[in-house]
């Protein structure tokens, strides 16, 4: 497969994640591009979140690396360090294990349209440094820190 019609690709609104913790996901979307291009050792997802709208909860993954891209807009970039503006043409990577829980927030007035790439490992895990949550590897429910699962919506 060559190109990809991105308009025909479906769009996968809000976030898997227990509440309260979905709430500031509920108005991201992703469009599983490598998905739809029949790519299996990495993904990459088409991210657009409107005003107002996390990435995710910060987290951090144990064996998955991760690279985004500012395509169109404006986000703030929250890790351990702080936070610090990404704009269109800026990018970030995260190194897998590394333990600097990260995310990005629509803090402006308009739509901001993101690249997303990351390896697909079933060992990984990930680590919600504010939150009581964690992703156990090779499971695919959240659990508590503690290790007791949430209910499944």
């Amino acid at each position: 497969m060559a190109k990809i019609d991105i308009a025909s690709v479906h769009a996968r609104r809000g976030a898997g994640y227990p509440p309260p913790y979905d709430a500031p996901c509920l108005a991201r979307q992703r469009q599983a591009l490598g998905d739809s291009g029949g790519l299996t050792q990495f993904g990459v997802n088409l991210l657009t979140l409107e005003p107002g709208t996390w990435s995710s909860q910060r987290h951090w993954h144990s064996t998955e690396d991760e690279f985004v891209w500012v395509l169109e807009g404006e986000v703030v970039l929250v890790t351990e360090a702080g936070e610090e503006v990404l704009r269109s043409g800026d990018c970030a990577a995260f190194p897998a294990g590394a333990p600097d829980g990260h995310h990005l927030i629509n803090r402006t007035d308009s739509l901001a349209r993101v690249l997303e790439v990351g390896s697909r490992r079933e060992d990984d895990g990930c680590v919600y440094p504010d939150a009581d949550m964690i992703a156990k590897p090779g499971e695919q429910l959240y659990c508590h820190v503690d290790g007791r699962p949430y209910r499944a919506k």
